[in-house]
């Protein structure tokens, strides 16, 4: 009676789960299906449970579909990406997690989750298709093309020596096809530096194409990459991936450190070999595409904690950019204050003329975590609710009321802060013991050589 009622209970909370869950018997039979996997197959469990999993899924076979797969093979598999055509003619896209279920060592039948990707896949394809259309339409003009890639030199503002040297070596690398590596936090500008090399390259003319490789899972990022070929897969038909599309011009590949390692593998043959090979087909494609990347995180960190592949980021390291973060270039704070202004009472319609001294105060003791995209959203905001010529205290979000007279109280530093002002405490303790020697210091403090750069960089020390 107990196990009746608590069955009853776990199939019951099953139907919750928002991801499709199916269990098949040992004949390939449905036992098992939630009303989640339902929704996404469009089928009713009623007409599902105790029918052969091929016959609900006749696009399927024996070999494409990842719960029989696992059954023959007794080995699981982990988010692989699985499409079939449903009974109305509609094609969906799953990452599928398939595991046998045994029984004293005697397979007993499976069970898989899915997760619906059909609409992500779907969007993803589209604007494939759509910068497919962009690039190969021999119609277009000149400049069509070119907005693609909207920023210049002119449009990194500020006077700090450290961006202005980086503008420098910016403009030097556009002048090569040698891969760039850009580092910053969220919000200093790295789009900037890329539209900017593009820009200022021989390729300028040529398609400029980004991609996000957080925005999409890893099954779907490595098609719209590499392309697919017709029978690949299930439901794959010949598509161009952006390498191809990108072929004569840049492709800029952000938060590289979110890419899967098997996918980062694949990449590095491509930038070895300088020609891709489409998912499910067996030809080669050579391609002229200027790589740029970038991660928000420390390459050395990302190393370290195994988002990155060492071979990779030497091979991407060629030239390296690091953008340092507002709070450490707080010369530019007015100068970027005084721009954003300017924009928008342009685009605004307003007469702002400035701040005010108590105002420049607290920008100069903020933190800036959001660096200068925050300073920009602040701003905007501030003169999209009010009239006003001078922005004064008053006008500034709560969260600035905890700055007084250009500094923070001790007692109201966060945490970050802390910890932050007693790492940089410690390394200048420890390279003045050293006599600013890097390996001696590095060997103190027992961290790696590259990671005490870094934090030398970081805050300032040289």
């Amino acid at each position: 009676m107990k196990d009746l009622f608590f069955r009853e209970n776990i199939l019951e909370i099953l139907d919750y789960i928002e991801e499709g869950i199916h269990i098949i018997d040992s004949n390939g039979r449905i036992v098992y299906y939630n009303l989640f996997a339902q929704r996404i197959d469009g089928v009713e469990r009623d007409k599902a449970i105790g029918r052969h999993l091929l016959e609900i899924y006749p696009s399927l076979t024996h070999e494409t579909s990842t719960l029989l797969t696992v059954m023959k093979t007794g080995e699981s598999i982990f988010k692989e990406e699985q499409t079939f055509i449903n009974y109305k003619g509609e094609k969906i896209t799953t990452i599928n997690s398939s595991v046998p279920i045994r029984n004293n060592g005697k397979i007993l039948g499976a069970l898989e989750i899915s997760k619906d990707i059909t609409q992500v896949r779907k969007m993803s394809e589209e604007i494939v298709d759509l910068q497919s259309k962009l690039y190969n339409n021999k119609t277009l003009n000149k400049s069509k093309v070119e907005e693609t890639a909207k920023y210049t030199f002119l449009d990194i503002i500020g006077e700090n020596k450290e961006m202005l040297k980086l503008k420098k070596i910016s403009l030097k690398a556009a002048q090569t096809d040698a891969p760039v590596l850009i580092y910053g936090e969220t919000g200093t500008g790295k789009e900037l530096f890329v539209h900017s090399i593009h820009n200022s390259s021989r390729r300028k003319h040529k398609p400029f194409i980004t991609q996000n490789c957080a925005a999409l899972p890893s099954n779907l990022l490595e098609g719209i990459l590499f392309g697919t070929a017709k029978g690949g897969f299930t439901g794959a038909e010949d598509r161009q991936g952006l390498f191809e599309l990108a072929h004569g011009g840049t492709l800029f590949l952000d938060e590289i450190n979110s890419m899967p390692l098997e996918l980062q593998s694949k990449l590095l043959r491509v930038l070895q070999d300088g020609s891709i090979r489409p998912i499910g087909d067996t030809r080669t494609i050579n391609v002229d595409v200027r790589i740029i990347t970038a991660t928000n995180v420390p390459p050395e960190e990302a190393i370290k904690c195994k988002l990155l592949r060492k071979d990779l980021y030497y091979r991407l390291n060629v030239i390296s950019l690091n953008i340092p973060p507002l709070r450490e270039r707080r010369d530019d704070i007015p100068i970027l204050t005084d721009y954003f202004i300017k924009r928008f009472n342009q685009r605004l319609g307003k007469c702002f003329k400035g701040v005010s001294k108590e105002v420049v105060g607290v920008f100069n003791a903020y933190s800036w975590d959001g660096n200068v995209r925050e300073l920009e959203n602040l701003i905007e905001g501030i003169m999209s609710i009010y009239d006003i010529q001078t922005i004064e205290l008053e006008h500034l979000p709560a969260k600035f009321g905890e700055y007084r007279n250009g500094r923070k109280s001790s007692m109201e530093l966060s945490l970050k802060d802390i910890l932050e002002e007693t790492e940089r405490s410690l390394i200048l303790e420890a390279l003045e013991e050293a006599d600013y020697n890097i390996s001696h210091t590095a060997d103190l403090l027992n961290i790696p050589r590259q990671t005490l750069q870094y934090k030398i960089s970081k805050y300032n020390l040289k």
